[in-house]
């Protein structure tokens, strides 16, 4: 595996000339001999990397990011977060591949000092398991591009004491365009996000159903993040934007609705109740069952009597 800790080591190895700053680089996809990285098994970068580039191919490409087969084919917005593990795989049997577009890569060590040092992390789009890029409109892509060249010019101009901030400046409205972007994408890309609201709703079923709970405990976040082979952050985000609810909200949904159906249903005591779905504490069923319902346990099974 071949690890980038700088941009200049990067371009080097593509046969690129040196970054416009040690830090920060923008250069159009065109400009790069080989645009994929065709000798490598896999890569990891030191720096952030957001590509907006058009595939046009014969082969059949499978680029992995972290843990999941990314798709780039159809979409054209990606990010890269440090430290993530890339892998490419193209059938060398077909015959041509064509890139056009634009590459940022932006080093941490860029950012220090800034506010947007601690804040680029917290776009969701860099803890994505992710599966997909971002899909554009011309006038959104037109938009980005507008960006990059902005960034461009700015580092390739006379450097003064206005430069970074203004590069900051760039880097920040590109980052929120793009988080725009994406919640566009959720609101719009129905047939996906409903695929992802049935898989939760059968996995809390089936894990609020089994007989053990008391020694598997209640489910967290990462636990259903990672049956639907999601980040935390992107299932939250999704399920935000689709229902209004987090994942979160979303467990103590499922376990008051199991909880109500078992104590309108059968002759339990609310403390075994509290122990079939995990909780060790009766205290802490009642005080979570009457939050989400106004009415305690033993008020709501009694209305059933």
């Amino acid at each position: 595996m071949k690890r980038f800790k700088t941009i200049s080591e990067f371009l080097q190895f593509r046969q690129m000339p040196g970054p416009d700053h040690p830090l920060l680089h923008v250069f159009k996809l065109e400009d790069v001999s080989s645009p994929v990285l065709l000798e490598l098994d896999a890569w990891v970068y030191d720096f952030y990397c957001i590509g907006l580039k058009r595939v046009v191919n014969d082969r059949e490409i499978k680029l992995k990011y972290g843990q999941q087969t990314y798709d780039y084919n159809n979409g054209i917005l990606s990010f890269v977060a440090p430290n993530q593990v890339m892998r490419l795989t193209i059938d060398q049997k077909a015959a041509k591949l064509i890139q056009s577009g634009w590459m940022l890569m932006v080093h941490p060590d860029f950012l220090h000092h800034t506010l947007l040092a601690q804040a680029i992390r917290e776009y969701d789009f860099w803890d994505y398991t992710v599966h997909e890029a971002l899909f554009l409109s011309d006038r959104e892509e037109a938009t980005l591009v507008g960006i990059l060249q902005n960034i461009q010019q700015e580092c390739r101009g006379n450097i003064d004491q206005f430069s970074k901030s203004i590069t900051i400046s760039h880097l920040e409205t590109l980052l929120n365009y793009a988080d725009r972007f994406y919640h566009r994408q959720f609101l719009t890309r129905d047939k996906t996000s409903h695929e992802v609201l049935g898989r939760l709703e059968q996995w809390l079923n089936q894990y609020f159903s089994q007989e053990d709970l008391i020694n598997k405990g209640l489910p967290g976040v990462n636990d259903v993040a990672s049956a639907l082979n999601l980040s935390p952050k992107y299932l939250s985000s999704l399920l935000k934007v689709l229902t209004g609810q987090n994942t979160q909200q979303h467990i103590h949904q499922k376990l008051i609705e199991k909880a109500k159906e078992q104590l309108s249903v059968t002759n339990l005591t609310v403390s075994e109740i509290a122990y079939n779905l995990g909780f060790e504490h009766l205290q802490s069923f009642s005080k979570l069952f009457k939050a989400k319902t106004n009415l305690s346990p033993l008020e709501f099974k009694a209305s059933f009597n």
